[in-house]
């Protein structure tokens, strides 16, 4: 079973949001699963394994910071999510690379989306890889 069924963050323009999430999340490998024009929009693999952006309104408010991880296949992928969420308006949070203090093989980007969430791409190696320099030049 999954953890989660959908994650659901709220964000104060919808149509940038998805300007952004559209092609970070294709680079991952997930598509657009749930389209309610002008409300919400879900990418993933089905609508009960999908994360969402929701414009927000009065009566559902802003979402605060908060951090997201996506799983990717490869590493080339993590690559690909980093470039495109930088062409789509994201921020450097930290450039494609090694993160051994997570765990060996833990290959990940971090990127600040238009809303100020910190957003991440993991690949996690079975394989033993030595450490490599991640210093962050963004």
């Amino acid at each position: 079973m999954k953890l989660f069924n959908h994650v659901q963050i709220k964000v104060k323009d919808l149509e940038k949001s998805s300007k952004f999430y559209g092609p970070v999340m294709a680079a991952l490998g997930y598509k657009m699963v749930l389209e309610i024009e002008g409300i919400v929009i879900g990418y993933g693999t089905s609508v009960h394994d999908m994360f969402e952006i929701r414009q927000f309104d009065e009566k559902s408010a802003l979402s605060g910071h908060v951090h997201l991880a996506f799983n990717a296949y490869s590493k080339e992928d993590v690559d690909a999510f980093y470039y495109k969420a930088l062409a789509n308006g994201g921020k450097c949070n930290g450039e494609p690379g090694f993160r051994p203090q997570y765990k060996d093989g833990y290959y990940a980007a971090f990127v600040i989306d238009p809303d100020g969430h910190n957003i991440e791409a993991v690949y996690s190696e079975k394989a033993k890889v030595p450490p490599i320099a991640t210093s962050s030049n963004c």
